[in-house]
């Protein structure tokens, strides 16, 4: 019966999410404390956190480490993601204003961009992005910086 494949060693993603967010939750810690604790970026942390990217291992153990999961969560946080979205417009307030963004601005992005650099993407692969907050008069304002790689497409 050595083969039976224990629940411990069953867990998903999905499993591996929850048990982060009610770690985060007792532990009373913020994404960027966690992502300092484990030494990434708050951005790049939680969206590995939410099964959206795969950490090194090395990261993988910190934060099991870190927040007292199951050794077993360390491989699901390894594992390379398949990124699902459960619905084609987001009803969260907040989700919705960023896809509303790139309705609106998508292609003024994409225009500029291959103005800019020609025929091309920017990478969401080799990629980085800081959110922060910038005082103003009028209220504060949320501040998105996004650098992607670049990638021409090839002509054949």
């Amino acid at each position: 019966m050595k083969d039976l494949i224990t629940a411990a060693e069953m867990l998903t993603k999905e499993d591996v999410t929850s048990l982060i967010l009610l770690a985060k939750k007792r532990k009373k810690l913020t994404w960027d404390a966690i992502a300092q604790g484990i030494g990434l970026s708050p951005v790049f942390t939680h969206s590995a956190c939410m099964g959206m990217n795969a950490m090194p291992a090395d990261k993988a153990a910190a934060l099991v480490a870190f927040l007292d999961l199951p050794a077993e969560a360390q491989d699901v946080l390894e594992e390379y993601p398949t990124k699902i979205w459960e619905q084609a417009v987001p009803t969260d307030p907040c989700i919705y204003r960023l896809y509303e963004i790139v309705g609106v601005y998508g292609p003024t992005m994409k225009a500029l961009i291959q103005e800019e650099f020609g025929n091309g993407i920017m990478s969401a692969i080799d990629f980085d992005m800081v959110i922060s907050r910038v005082p103003s008069p009028k209220g504060d304002r949320v501040k998105v910086e996004m650098s992607g790689k670049f990638l021409a497409y090839a002509n054949w």
